[in-house]
């Protein structure tokens, strides 16, 4: 079993900047593509970025030249830096991997709880 652990979710008002972090702990052999979604009131939930094993990036067009997603492989860990925040920008932020455990060939993925971001003044 993959727990994933999220933090760094918070009250911030616009032209904030906060820092997401996500690491995943279990029976984990290899993960290749991490990243962020969100989900906001009413809305749709839609990918914000993902990163690849080997450090490709893919962003949301909102989120360009504000976000920047990273990993720690050692740590099985992805964090998603957030600046210039905007009101548009409150949601439920959940972070998501795509690993295999030892032992197996098959591909699972597996999510986390989410950490609500709300940008207030």
């Amino acid at each position: 079993q993959v727990q994933l652990v999220e933090s760094g979710g918070g009250l911030v008002q616009p032209g904030g900047s906060l820092r997401l972090s996500c690491a995943a702990s279990g029976s984990i052999f290899s993960i290749t593509n991490m990243g962020w979604h969100r989900q906001a009131p009413g809305k749709q939930r839609e990918l914000v970025a993902s990163i690849s094993n080997r450090g490709s990036t893919n962003y949301a067009d909102s989120v360009k030249g504000r976000f920047t997603i990273s990993r720690d492989n050692a740590k099985n860990t992805v964090y998603l830096q957030m600046n210039s925040l905007t009101f548009e920008d409150t949601a439920v932020y959940s972070c998501y991997l795509e690993y295999k455990q030892w032992g197996s060939s098959l591909a699972r993925s597996s999510w986390g709880q989410g950490t609500q971001v709300t940008v207030s003044s």
